[in-house]
């Protein structure tokens, strides 16, 4: 299973319109299309089920009665079951072959199991009579495991103690490994994956055969696929149409019989099949199943389809700022030396103070003072470097002709100034501030040279707001959806930051407790909200939102919290989340809207074909001049299996998705599958009647 990278998003059609029409993956959805001929399978798919007992009817009738005609009527009336049989196997097919790719993940597994354990206790580890090997299927929910490096992970679970780095590919599809460690948000381990180095100890927190493997097998091949409270609504609706259909049919005899024209069995079991809505019933099933794909396309699972719709429906997004909206790394984007400072002189001195400092931070110091300046880097012998600590705030370089160069916090740089006789000029502080004011970072740079300390500028680090996120705010407000930035910054660098980024609010200073009352504010005005979190505190907030997208290098906590898992680890694919989700809706809706402008063509080509020798009135109606009654009606029946299957791609793909307000994707679709679904029957239909005319037993 290999990710998508967000370019690719609604784009990479050619894999699944590529795999449908693959003669292989045909050949392989047939039998399982075949099975689905079953009453029972049927039954819970009201709409084909009739037309099921409809071909049963017709078969009978042509058996006793024998003609082309009826033959012909059965057989297509049998395909268009088939079709749609064969739609949603091809659908659930591309999920079994991602649940194939998984299961070859699922190796038998030993654990090494602690009798007891307990943190901050040495020795425990590897100590004789400690640990048990047992197979991995014997682990209980808080077990504790030891794995060292080259050892398979036996179970999901939380790191207890140690760092390691994994190898996640089997999951997520990234080659590159990842850390993981106890404590904070990286701490969450899937079974099945391999540590590549050192030693930890996991707590097993799933039973065997509940791990999250074993979830995305169940959600991919579409076995743990539930109906969401749309698709069962559209279910009610469909069903209730079929009803009413049927009975008009069965009505129609009557008066038919009346009128001196009564109609065969045949005849009426296509005309009852021609007008209830079997496109989209045949349909309405694998549009669900390719929702959930497109998102397992996007190393997206989520846990029910529920949660699909609900991001198409989504009113409220709510991001972090770092990592989402910005880099998450901050950037060197300026120095501003003092007064009597040169910025060359600056420059130097801050690149000579970065040339030891790996952090990206110090990274974008070095890069700015090369690229701006023209200070090439260097290697500075007999040198000594000052790291970073908590306690000093500051960082730099002590030079062999005894030049003292700092930078750092701008409180401790001017206090190491005036602690070694320095002057702080004024305006030191009024840069400080307009560049906090600004949503970005000041480190001061500061240098003793031989009796004189001074302060040399201000360096202004800026949270880079990523490229392209202000015109993604701005689609997502076209769609009528509400983006809210999250950040423990202070009120006055949130502000900044949301200004430049487009955002529509911000909340600054978030505590848990804060994004939990936002959500909830949100959801008692009637809006959907979405959201993304990885650590055990972020759980709650995910549990409430509407649509809780978890983080795979997040804790277990936030995973159980959530309805949906993002095995890349990138907030910003929340915003691909709810285009998917809408993508879905539209796609339901505009073959929704197809199947029934389907109906009115049918109607044409049929009623007039059935009465018109009785009633002459009819043949006004006749607009297409079809040939006969029976081919008319032969017509109609192959079209209407037909349409199935050249709609199975659009299906599986989806309607393509631009953003936009609701009504006009309304009007869009209504133009597109209202009016076309009116046209391409007609067309359709008459050509077909121009090749049926001419069979034997289709003439008058």
């Amino acid at each position: 299973m290999s990710a998508i990278t967000p370019a690719d998003a609604g784009t990479d059609t050619s894999r699944i319109g590529g795999g449908l029409l693959d003669p292989k993956m045909l050949y392989k959805s047939l039998p399982d299309a075949v099975k689905k001929f079953d009453p029972r399978v049927q039954l819970k798919n009201p709409v084909m089920f009739v037309v099921e007992v409809g071909s049963l009817l017709t078969t009978f009738s042509a058996v006793e009665h024998p003609s082309i005609f009826a033959w012909t009527i059965t057989v297509w009336l049998w395909l268009t079951v088939l079709f749609a049989n064969l739609a949603e196997a091809v659908a659930e097919g591309r999920g079994k072959a991602q649940a194939a790719t998984l299961r070859k993940t699922k190796t038998s597994t030993s654990a090494r199991r602690i009798a007891s354990w307990e943190p901050g206790v040495k020795g425990q580890i590897g100590a004789r009579g400690v640990e048990t090997e047992i197979s991995a299927t014997e682990l209980k929910l808080g077990d504790f495991v030891v794995v060292t490096a080259g050892q398979v992970i036996p179970g999901d679970g939380d790191v207890v103690e140690g760092v390691a780095s994994v190898d996640e590919s089997a999951i997520t599809g990234e080659s590159a490994p990842v850390i993981r460690e106890s404590g904070g948000d990286r701490s969450s381990v899937t079974g099945g994956t391999k540590v590549l180095s050192d030693e930890i100890v996991v707590k097993i927190t799933t039973k065997p055969g509940e791990t999250f493997i074993d979830r995305m097998i169940a959600l991919v091949e579409g076995a743990a696929r539930q109906k969401t409270p749309n698709e069962l609504a559209l279910n009610v609706l469909l069903a209730s149409l079929t009803v009413v259909f049927v009975l008009a049919v069965v009505t129609l005899q009557p008066f038919a019989f009346f009128a001196g024209a009564p109609q065969s069995l045949v005849i009426l079991v296509a005309l009852t099949v021609a007008l209830i809505p079997t496109t989209i019933g045949a349909l309405l099933s694998a549009i669900g199943i390719a929702g959930m794909d497109r998102l397992v396309q996007r190393n997206v699972l989520a846990m029910s389809g529920r949660a699909v719709e609900a991001a198409g429906d989504v009113n409220t997004l709510l991001l972090d700022k770092t990592g989402t909206i910005t880099l998450g790394n901050r950037q060197a984007s300026e120095f501003v030396p003092v007064e009597g400072v040169s910025i060359d002189e600056l420059a130097d001195a801050a690149q000579l103070s970065s040339l030891a400092d790996e952090t990206p931070e110090g990274r974008s110091i070095v890069v700015l003072a090369k690229q701006k300046y023209a200070l090439r880097g260097r290697e500075v012998h007999d040198a000594t470097f000052i790291e970073f600590t908590a306690q000093t705030r500051m960082s730099g370089v002590d030079l062999p002709d005894g030049t003292q160069i700092r930078k750092g916090a701008a409180n401790a740089v001017r206090d190491w100034v005036r602690d070694n006789g320095g002057h702080v000029h004024p305006a030191v502080g009024q840069t400080v501030d307009a560049i906090s004011a600004a949503g970005g970072t000041p480190l001061v740079v500061a240098q003793i040279k031989g009796a004189d300390a001074q302060v040399l500028g201000v360096i202004h680090l800026k949270d880079v707001v990523k490229d392209g996120i202000k015109e993604r705010f701005a689609e997502l407000r076209k769609m009528g959806i509400k983006t809210v930035m999250i950040t423990g910054d202070n009120p006055l660098t949130a502000k900044a930051i949301a200004d430049e980024a487009g955002v529509d609010d911000f909340l600054a200073e978030a505590t848990p407790e804060d994004k939990l009352a936002l959500i909830k504010k949100e959801q008692e005005g009637g809006k959907l909200v979405a959201m993304t979190g990885d650590g055990t505190n972020d759980a709650p907030a995910l549990a409430q939102a509407d649509v809780g997208v978890a983080m795979n290098t997040g804790t277990s906590a936030a995973k159980e919290a959530g309805n949906m898992v993002d095995l890349d680890s990138n907030p910003t694919k929340l915003i691909e989340i709810v285009e998917i989700g809408k993508q879905l809706l539209i796609t339901r809706g505009a073959l929704t809207t197809f199947s029934i402008a389907n109906d009115v063509a049918k109607y044409f080509a049929m009623l007039p074909a059935m009465f018109a020798g009785v009633f002459p009135g009819l043949s006004k109606l006749n607009i297409l001049h079809l040939y006969s009654p029976q081919s008319a009606i032969t017509s109609a029946i192959v079209f209407n299996a037909l349409i199935i299957v050249a709609l199975i791609p659009l299906a599986l793909r989806g309607v393509r998705y631009t953003p936009s307000s609701a009504s006009a994707l309304l009007r869009r679709n209504l133009w597109i599958y209202g009016v076309g679904g009116l046209i391409i029957p007609f067309v359709g239909i008459k050509l077909l009647d121009l090749v049926i005319h001419l069979l034997p037993g289709m003439g008058r």
